[in-house]
């Protein structure tokens, strides 16, 4: 990948979400292939009865149910006593953790740029369906966290932080010497500072030295915080000269080359060729399939998704039909 200047950053919550892709996200929902038990009313049903207005069932009456939930016309009618049930609606707890590594300052569409766009509008989706939402980044400055929001009014604060963020370029941070802070120490915070239940989604190239399997501790991370509580997904961004790197050839990526690893520093000679690039290809798939598999292992669903996708596909196509959304 050969590193170029950013691309403009986005300056407005108009230029992170377009109004007209927020007009067709109104009507979407976060999904959980779990139900959780919220801690403030919300608009996701939950399994648990509760004292809702909508009726849900009768049940059998029972020594010391609250007689204020006696139907007393079934029972002037039946003669029996019967408890009148209601469908409880709940909250969802919505955890977004967007990777801001140098690696991530890459590709064009830049994948740093794009994963703030996807993160807000997950943002954007769970606010309005009134389910709290948290949102982090972590890279070379450490871990920033949003306080939980809830609500329409929790929209310009998600913009806010993501704005600020977007203007910190991950390669100046790690020139000023900026406290390092990898993927697995960033999500192993994250995962630890989550509180109810509810659905997280990680946005980040992952890739990392020593492949899928150096992610483990991250993902046993995710996974054990997820167990009881969390539903957890891998939206791997991956730019389309990394998924095919023969596109770069015009930029200058062909011939005998000195290629110097952005986040370690350590550098590399080689021959850019055919097959060099074919060999690329193949431990790509590797990896990416690596990373999937580990994911699946712990119960974590993962997804690859290139940075020059729109985002209005990704979240109204690709994401409803990989289960993350309704």
């Amino acid at each position: 990948m050969i590193i170029r200047a950013a691309e403009q950053r986005p300056a407005s919550l108009d230029a992170l979400l377009p109004p007209t892709l927020a007009a067709k996200l109104d009507r979407l929902d976060i999904l959980s292939r779990k139900i959780f038990a919220g801690k403030l009313p919300g608009e996701r049903r939950s399994k648990r009865r509760g004292r809702s207005v909508e009726f849900d069932d009768f049940r059998n009456y029972t020594a010391g149910d609250d007689l204020r939930h006696i139907d007393w016309n079934v029972y002037a009618r039946l003669d029996r006593l019967f408890i009148k049930l209601f469908r409880e609606e709940e909250d969802l707890n919505l955890s977004i953790a967007v990777d801001a590594s140098a690696s991530m300052e890459s590709g064009s569409p830049n994948k740093l740029m794009f994963a703030h766009q996807v993160a807000m509008a997950l943002a954007y989706i769970g606010l309005v369906k009134q389910n709290r939402v948290q949102v982090a980044t972590f890279g070379p400055g450490g871990v920033r966290q949003l306080a939980p929001l809830r609500g329409r009014s929790g929209i310009a604060r998600v913009s806010a932080f993501l704005l600020e963020s977007a203007k910190v370029s991950p390669l100046s941070e790690q020139a000023t010497g900026a406290p390092a802070n990898d993927l697995n120490t960033g999500l192993r915070q994250i995962a630890m500072n989550r509180s109810g239940r509810g659905v997280m989604i990680v946005l980040s190239d992952f890739l990392v030295p020593g492949g899928p399997a150096a992610l483990q501790p991250a993902i046993n991370a995710l996974a054990a915080a997820g167990s009881a509580a969390y539903d957890t997904a891998l939206l791997q961004i991956l730019a389309p000269s990394e998924i095919n790197p023969a596109i770069e050839a015009d930029a200058g990526l062909v011939g005998d080359l000195r290629l110097t690893d952005v986040e370690s520093g350590r550098a590399a000679e080689v021959t850019v060729s055919a097959s060099l690039l074919a060999r690329y290809r193949a431990n790509l798939d590797a990896y990416t399939a690596g990373l999937r598999q580990a994911a699946a292992a712990r119960g974590i669903a993962c997804f690859l998704v290139p940075s020059d996708v729109p985002v209005e596909t990704l979240v109204l196509d690709s994401l409803r039909r990989g289960g993350i959304l309704r």
